[in-house]
C-alpha cells in the first residue's frame, strides 16, 4: 500500500477523533477501537494549556499541518453513514440467527424495536451536543449532565464494555480457530491441562501480544476497516449457502419463546452498541444538522442486515444453529473457510486498538518527566497483564452467547438506552415537552427492566453452563 493511500485510510478514521483539551479527560473510544491511531500519534502531549509537546512533534511542520487537518470537520453525509455502520456492525451479528431461533420469529420485533430505540437515543445524543459546543465525547456529555460523577460513571461503563468485548472476541477466536486449521495442528503440552483448542488460542493471543507495546498504531489502524468487510463477507457467505450450499433449509422457526426473551435481549442490544463513538462522528461532520438523518439511515441499514441474516441462519439450521453463525456453515465450502479466517483474524487485530483508551489514560497519569522507554515499559506491561487476564477469563468461561448477552444486558443497555435519555432530560430539560419527558422516562424504565431481567437471565444461564462443564 502506498504512503498516500495509507495516509488517506488513517485520516478517514482519524477524522472521527477529537483531541483532548484537559489532562484528566478520559478518551472516548469505540468498542471496535477504530479511532486509536489518531490518539496514539502523540499520547504524551497532555499539557492542558501549553502548546509545547514533550515529543517535539510540534517542531515538524508537516505534523502540525496534518494535525490541523485532522481537527477539521470534513465528513460528508455518506462518509458519516459508513463510519456509523462500521461502529455498529461486527461481533453482534454472529449471534442474531441463534437469538432469533431461541426467541422465536416474533422476537424480530424486539430486534427492530431496539434498533429504532437506539436510533432515537443517537438522535438525542446529537441534541445534547447541540447544547454545548465544548462537549466532544460521550464522557463530556455525562459530565455536562451530572458533573464529575457523570463522567466517572460513563467512563466506567465504557471501559467495562471494551473489556467484556475483548473477552467475547477471544472466545470467538477460540471457537473458530480449530475449524480454520482443520485438524492440521495438534498443540498440546503434557504438563499443561489445556486442550488443543485452548493451546491454539493461547498461541494466537501471544502472537498478538507484541502489538500492545506499539506507541504508534497508525500502521495497523487500517485493519479496523476489516470489520465492515468481515460482516458483509459473513452475510454473503450465509446467503450463498442458502442458495447454492446444498443445506436443506425450511426449518420451522417457533413463533415465540417468551421465557427466553430476557436472555436473548442482551444479544440484540449488543448488536446496536456504538453510542460511545457517536459524539466523535457528530463533531467530524461538515454539517452536524444532518446527524439525525445519518443515525436513521445507518440504523435502518444495519437493522435490515441483522434481520435478513437472522432469518436466513435460523431457517437454514433451525435448532442446530450455533451461537456464532460461522460455526454452523458447511466446513468444506471455500466461502466458509474465508469467513472463518475473517472471524479469526479480526480479534487478533483488535487487541491493540481496543487497549488504546486504557493505554492513553495510563500514560496521562504518569509524570511528564518520565522517559519514553519507561512509559513504553509500563504501557506494554500493563497491557500484557490485561490481555492475559482477558485470555484467562475467556478460557475459563468459553460460553460466547452467555458472555455476549451478559455484556449487552449489564453494560450496553445503559450506554445505548438509559444514559442517553437521562443525559438528554438533564441537559435539555427547559426545552423538552411533557410528552417527550414521559417518553424518555418510559425508555429509561424499559431499559432498566431489560437490563435487570437480561442480566439475571444471562448470568443464570452462564452459571448453569459452568456447572454442567464442571460435572462432566
Amino acid at each position: 500500500m502506498s504512503d498516500t493511500v495509507a495516509a488517506r485510510i488513517i485520516r478517514c478514521w482519524c477524522s472521527l477523533f477529537e483531541t483532548k483539551r484537559h489532562r484528566n479527560q478520559v478518551v472516548s473510544e469505540t468498542v471496535h477501537g477504530a479511532q486509536a491511531a489518531k490518539a496514539s500519534i502523540c499520547a504524551s502531549c497532555v499539557e492542558a494549556e501549553s502548546k509545547l509537546c514533550p515529543c517535539k512533534c510540534g517542531e515538524d511542520e508537516s505534523f502540525r499541518l496534518q494535525s490541523e487537518q485532522h481537527g477539521k470537520a470534513t465528513s460528508s453525509f455518506a462518509h458519516s453513514v459508513i463510519n456509523m455502520i462500521g461502529m455498529l456492525i461486527g461481533l453482534g451479528q454472529l449471534s442474531t440467527p441463534y437469538a432469533l431461533e431461541n426467541g422465536g420469529w416474533s422476537s424480530v420485533l424486539l430486534l427492530i424495536g431496539l434498533g429504532v430505540m437506539c436510533a432515537y437515543t443517537a438522535h438525542i445524543i446529537g441534541k445534547c451536543l447541540d447544547e454545548d459546543a465544548g462537549s466532544k465525547t460521550y464522557q463530556d456529555i455525562g459530565e455536562r449532565a451530572f458533573g464529575s460523577k457523570g463522567r466517572i460513571v460513563a467512563s466506567t461503563f465504557i471501559y467495562l464494555e471494551i473489556f467484556f468485548a475483548l473477552v467475547s472476541y477471544t472466545i470467538s477466536l477460540s471457537d473458530n480457530l480449530p475449524l480454520v486449521l482443520g485438524g492440521v495442528v495438534h498443540a498440546r503440552l503434557p504438563w499443561l491441562h489445556l486442550s488443543t483448542e485452548q493451546m491454539l488460542t493461547v498461541m494466537a493471543v501471544l502472537v498478538a501480544l507484541p502489538t500492545l507495546w506499539l506507541r504508534d498504531l497508525s500502521s495497523i489502524s487500517f485493519l479496523s476497516f476489516g470489520g465492515i468487510l468481515m460482516s458483509l463477507l459473513i452475510f454473503a457467505t450465509v446467503a450463498w449457502v442458502a442458495v447454492f450450499g446444498g443445506v436443506q433449509g425450511s426449518h420451522e422457526i417457533p413463533a415465540l419463546r417468551a421465557e427466553r426473551i430476557p436472555g436473548i435481549s442482551g444479544l440484540y442490544v449488543f448488536s446496536f452498541a456504538g453510542h460511545i463513538v457517536f459524539p466523535n462522528i457528530y463533531t467530524a461532520m461538515k454539517d452536524p444538522s444532518k446527524f439525525t438523518k445519518v443515525s436513521v439511515t445507518s440504523f435502518a441499514i444495519v437493522s435490515t442486515l441483522y434481520t435478513a441474516l437472522a432469518f436466513m441462519g435460523a431457517w437454514l439450521f433451525g435448532p442446530a444453529v450455533s451461537s456464532q453463525i460461522t460455526l454452523s456453515l458447511p466446513p468444506r465450502i471455500v466461502a466458509t473457510k474465508v469467513a472463518l479466517w475473517a472471524t479469526v483474524l479480526t480479534p487478533m487485530t483488535k487487541y491493540a486498538l481496543e487497549f488504546a483508551p486504557f493505554a492513553i489514560q495510563l500514560e496521562q497519569r504518569l509524570p511528564l518527566r518520565m522517559g519514553w522507554r519507561t512509559r513504553t515499559l509500563i504501557r506494554g506491561g500493563v497491557g500484557s497483564v490485561l490481555l492475559l487476564l482477558v485470555l484467562a477469563l475467556a478460557l475459563a468461561v468459553p460460553y460466547f452467547e452467555h458472555v455476549l448477552s451478559l455484556t449487552g444486558s449489564l453494560v450496553s443497555v445503559a450506554i445505548s438506552v438509559v444514559f442517553p435519555c437521562a443525559f438528554y432530560l438533564r441537559i435539555c430539560w427547559a426545552r423538552v415537552s411533557r410528552p417527550a419527558v414521559a417518553f424518555n422516562a418510559g425508555l429509561i424504565l424499559f431499559g432498566v427492566v431489560l437490563a435487570v431481567a437480561g442480566t439475571v437471565s444471562s448470568f443464570a444461564a452462564l452459571l448453569r453452563s459452568i456447572q454442567r462443564a464442571h460435572f462432566h
